[in-house]
């Protein structure tokens, strides 16, 4: 009978549990954002004693994590502790979003602070894929440069990809027409050619909507919600699933991709080859051709939209409450199939969520079979402006510092 079990790993050394502990004390600061954080605060957090976070902490201080600020009074009796803060210079993190009709790229330190931002609107329809990465990589060089200036250096380099993602390669891509490239590879050529002399920076992708749901997760402020769906409208509709904190990628890494839930099998071709996609119906160009507006690859459509929509244009009013009532059905199948605590939309459905929100409220409500979904129940929300794929490609560069800031600090002084 063949066994499910995981073969357990070799007992953890001293250095090893080291390792993880100078872990869990940066995070610990980490996590107090702007508040100040103590060696005595630290320790009650993590459940080590005050003497062992003494000695790590004056470990993260050496290797440049983490800095003192002064002296903080609880209060109390006692001595006053040492305020504790993530450096603001040293490591950092570097992500590039490559979207249809733009590239943004961003850096972040830390504490998951954006620091650097650069965004060029482009369109990337039909246009060479080693063409498109190239540009992406000028932008991201010039950034770098900006980065240095306030002495960030990343150490790694996240793409955030349109469609299917996997193993290194946009496997399939419809909107930007790219099918088995290989992403990475042409990315960290394009870099390394316009950086000659500086060290290679490692390079890893994945898909834009779960990037950009995780900095939703970690930066967008949902208070106790771990569990939600999210949804990006752009020229396309992606979608990521986060379960008690953490990204659900599938069995294949492929989980999410709800704009190509058929609505109507009768419906328009898709450019996945499919009819009556999600997309068709509440896609950016589907949005802006319902309108009536011209489609012109830099977002001066999106922003006429919502113009229009504000000033009450029927026209205008009318396409965004049909996209609504699409994106209800399908999202109340995926509501119905996996119970989350909120739907999230984001991209271009943040700035009409006042006309989008009562027709998909209104889907919901009638057709999640809980009961549990109501309109203005505050399970349906629109994203905050944290929650990008860019700022969300750079901080998961991050998490391998975090996680072993010993290795890091390892490769500097090598």
């Amino acid at each position: 009978m063949k066994s499910n079990l995981t073969t357990l790993g070799p007992k953890a050394d001293k250095d090893t549990v080291r390792r993880s502990n100078l872990s869990l004390v940066l995070r610990a600061v980490r996590d107090e954002g702007e508040r100040e954080a103590t060696r005595a605060g630290v320790a009650a957090r993590v459940g080590l004693t005050r003497a062992a976070v003494s000695s790590l902490v004056e470990q993260l201080l050496d290797s440049g994590f983490l800095t003192e600020s002064g002296k903080t009074f609880s209060g109390q009796a006692g001595r006053p502790g040492t305020a504790l803060k993530v450096a603001r210079t040293g490591p950092a993190g570097l992500g590039v979003e490559v979207n249809i009709d733009y590239v943004s790229v961003c850096v972040v330190d830390l504490a998951g602070t954006g620091r650097v931002r650069l965004t060029e609107h482009l369109d990337n329809r039909g246009a060479p894929p080693a063409e498109v990465l190239a540009r992406a990589a000028r932008i991201a060089a010039r950034t770098l440069d900006s980065a240095a200036e306030q002495e960030l250096f990343p150490v790694g380099v996240a793409l955030a990809l349109p469609g299917l993602v996997s193993g290194g390669a946009v496997r399939q891509a419809p909107n930007l027409g790219w099918n088995q490239v290989a992403a990475e590879e042409l990315f960290a050529a394009s870099l390394a050619a316009l950086r000659p002399g500086s060290p290679e920076l490692p390079v890893s992708s994945e898909n834009e909507a779960n990037l950009a749901a995780l900095a939703e997760l970690w930066f967008g402020g949902l208070d106790e919600i771990r569990s939600f769906l999210y949804l990006t409208g752009e020229i396309g509709v992606g979608g990521a699933l986060v379960i008690d904190g953490e990204l659900l990628r599938g069995a294949h890494g492929f989980a999410g991709e709800i704009g190509h839930v058929v609505v109507d099998a009768e419906g328009p071709e898709c450019r996945c080859g499919s009819r009556g996609c999600l997309e068709q119906y509440a896609g950016q160009a589907a949005l802006l051709r319902a309108a009536g507006i011209e489609e012109t690859g830099s977002g001066i459509g999106v922003a006429e939209l919502e113009r229009r929509t504000r000033s009450g244009d029927e026209r205008a009013v009318a396409a965004v409450v049909e996209a609504g009532r699409m994106l209800g059905r399908v999202l109340s199948g995926a509501v119905n199939l996996l119970d989350p605590d909120a739907v999230v939309l984001g991209g271009i459905y943040r700035g009409l969520m006042p006309w989008l929100s009562p027709p998909v409220d209104e889907e919901l409500t009638g057709r999640v079979v809980s009961g549990l979904w109501s309109p203005r129940g505050g399970r349906l929300r629109a994203s905050s402006v944290a929650g990008d794929a860019a700022r969300g490609a750079a901080a998961l560069v991050m998490q391998d510092v975090l996680t072993d800031p010993v290795a890091y600090a390892a490769r500097v002084a090598g």
